[in-house]
């Protein structure tokens, strides 16, 4: 174990809750803002991999060929940073100082670089055999491509597990910026790629219905390669670009197996292993195999779909998680058990804020979810079809992302508190319900029985997370959480309804809508949807939404002086 606190750093911090919740917000608009931006860069590369490839088997191959080195990234590093990582490191700053913190990422970068090289070179020899197992449904050809393809993505483990390490430390030292746009420049460096190197339109041969072969245009198949290269480029630019915020870091190969931090990180990650193992190893292989049983496309389907998901998800609940957890984590430690108000606090802060907001996003995207996709992704090899199949994935995912929201800050609160056994055993229990249904399913709904049986984990999720965690806090009174949701309810449904007839009424005046009028249709129906939902929200005083508004221009006057 690490040494005992000082005396000085058990003292509960002077800072007023007002002081604290303002620096929640300023952490959380600096996380949003990183999450715009590369949620942004995030769809332009799903619209340039639709645009030049559509939904086709190349796609398919490529997402196979990423989600297996994301999948071991998410099992063996990526789970690490928030339950463990940046924990044990803010404390070893707190106590021992930077030279201290430096020393044992050294040991964390060293430890990391033999064990993912290891496994890199596991994933060279038996690429064929992995992709057979998550992609079981695809024809030969396309299990050769993703192969191949798996091949190239498989070193960017390496530098994926180092950005973990390296950005865990910046949190520790509350430096927000440079991990907050990592995944920027990873989309980033994805498209550029890809738009410089893909190969030109060519005369394909393809096999018809009756046995003949007609030539259509298309890209070769194998063009795809430039894409996995991309992200590849991707991973090593996003830890690349950690490296201006660790001014005075000395970094060095070092194996000191028997750190005390090490075996920290280790005890607390642990609970958490079983319920990473389910979900990556098992889950996403599950969910993959399932669903290209399904037809050409499909997994393509259920990307996109995630890619809208993750846009209103990234935005409002991780960015107010991360922003939050460091907060957490100091009120849990230094104030006294019986006194957990400014923790209460702190926590309802959070989960008001993310109901003010996810609860309207949600609503917006489920309303205009055909337009948004068609806007988006419709055009060169995306065809009125592959919208509407990820049109109503898309709806069927909404249904879970207001708790999916509300639960990451639940479980967050359980880390810090130093619980990461609670939400691994829930995640066992959601994960099990989630096989459960989406086999029960799967005959009649086919591909959507995923989305169903997903939206069905995240709502069991919340419900038992918060049901525990309002125990072990005696309550969240005072908190007036139920009272912001029914307001917010009630605004977003009424932004819903009038969003829902001003997209009516403009598809019908447009007619086959060209790419002009899809932005008119989006951005009108949207605006307007906004206009209600706010005046809306000023009539019934949702309070966070006014007080969000009076920082903001608080900040901005103070940056016109």
């Amino acid at each position: 174990m690490i040494e005992p606190q000082s005396e000085a750093l058990r003292e509960v911090p002077a800072e007023t809750q007002e002081q604290t919740n303002a620096g929640v917000a300023r952490a959380t608009g600096v996380v949003a803002l990183g999450n715009i931006t590369s949620r942004v860069l995030g769809l332009a590369r799903e619209i340039v991999l639709t645009n030049l490839f559509g939904a086709s088997r190349a796609v398919d191959a490529f997402n196979v060929a990423i989600i297996v080195p994301k999948a071991i990234y998410d099992l063996l590093i990526g789970g690490h940073v928030n339950s463990a990582l940046v924990p044990v490191l803010s404390e070893v700053a707190s106590r021992q100082g930077r030279r201290a913190l430096w020393q044992l990422v050294s040991l964390l970068c060293s430890v990391l670089i033999v064990l993912l090289a290891l496994i890199v070179l596991l994933l060279e020899a038996f690429a064929a055999q992995v992709v057979s197992v998550v992609g079981g449904g695809f024809d030969t050809q396309t299990l050769r491509l993703a192969t191949d393809l798996l091949r190239l993505t498989a070193p960017a483990l390496i530098f994926l597990g180092l950005f973990a390490v390296l950005s865990g430390a910046l949190y520790a030292l509350r430096e927000f910026t440079w991990p907050a746009f990592a995944v920027t420049v990873f989309n980033g460096s994805i498209v550029v790629i890809a738009l410089l190197f893909a190969p030109p339109v060519q005369l394909q041969p393809t096999l018809q219905a009756n046995g003949l072969i007609a030539l259509r245009s298309g890209r070769p198949e194998t063009g795809i390669v430039v894409v996995a290269l991309g992200w590849l480029v991707g991973a090593l630019a996003q830890m690349a670009l950690q490296f201006p915020g660790m001014k005075g870091a000395r970094l060095r190969l070092t194996l000191n197996w028997r750190h005390p931090a090490l075996r920290q990180i280790v005890k607390l990650y642990a609970p958490v292993m079983f319920s990473l193992v389910m979900d990556t190893l098992v889950i996403r292989t599950f969910s993959y195999n399932l669903a290209s049983r399904t037809g050409e496309g499909s997994i393509g389907y259920m990307n996109w779909a995630t890619t809208l998901i993750q846009f209103p998800q990234g935005l409002v609940a991780t960015a107010i998680s991360i922003a939050i957890l460091p907060t957490l984590a100091r009120q849990a430690a230094v104030i006294a058990q019986e006194d957990q108000r400014a923790f209460k606090d702190t926590l309802g802060l959070g989960l008001r804020l993310a109901i003010s907001l996810i609860l309207p996003a949600t609503i917006g995207l489920f309303v205009l979810a055909t337009p948004i996709v068609a806007l988006l992704f419709q055009h060169g090899a995306f065809n009125a079809h592959d919208t509407a199949m990820t049109a109503l994935a898309l709806r069927l995912y909404l249904i879970g992302l207001p708790f999916a929201a509300l639960d990451l800050l639940l479980v967050y609160a359980f880390y810090a508190r130093q619980d990461t056994l609670t939400p691994a055993l829930i995640g066992v229990l959601s994960l099990g319900l989630y096989m459960l249904t989406a086999v029960a399913l799967f005959p009649r709904f086919g591909l959507f029985s995923l989305m169903i049986a997903d939206s069905l984990k995240h709502i069991v999720h919340a419900a038992v997370s918060a049901f525990l965690l309002t125990r072990r806090l005696d309550g969240f009174s005072g908190q007036h959480i139920a009272l912001t949701a029914l307001k917010t309810s009630a605004a977003a449904g009424a932004m819903g309804v009038v969003a829902a007839l001003a997209a009516g009424w403009l598809a019908q005046s447009f007619g086959s809508a060209t790419l002009v009028q899809e932005i008119v249709l989006v951005s009108l129906s949207g605006g307007l949807g906004s206009v209600v939902f706010l005046a809306l929200a000023y009539l019934l005083r949702l309070h966070e939404l006014r007080w969000m508004g009076g920082l903001l221009k608080k900040r901005l006057k103070g940056n016109g002086r």
